[in-house]
């Protein structure tokens, strides 16, 4: 992970941590490549942890925004999703 990365990922612990009371339901927003697969793999990343997950095509149709709210139960965990849903191609996390 790169210095800046690392940099994020410290200050959203710090901010999550000063903002919320933990557990907590947490809002994941990304954007993703219109790919059935890519799609399926962000999905299956909060598969039996009882998530809502939404998602809106772009008008272009080359875009999907996938939209995730869900119970996590610290700073640490939110952090942890990101990292591992960081390695599909082309994800955005906003």
């Amino acid at each position: 992970m790169d210095k800046k990365t690392e940099e994020f990922y410290i200050r959203l612990k710090e901010e999550l941590t000063n903002t919320s009371i933990w557990p907590s339901e947490y809002l994941y927003k990304f954007i993703v490549p219109s790919d059935n697969h890519k799609i399926a793999e962000v999905e299956a990343a909060f598969n039996g942890l009882g998530a809502v997950i939404t998602t809106q095509q772009s008008k272009t149709g080359k875009y999907t925004s996938v939209s995730i709210s869900v119970h996590m139960k610290n700073p640490d965990a939110v952090i942890e999703k990101y990292q591992e849903l960081s390695t599909i191609e082309g994800i955005i996390s906003l």
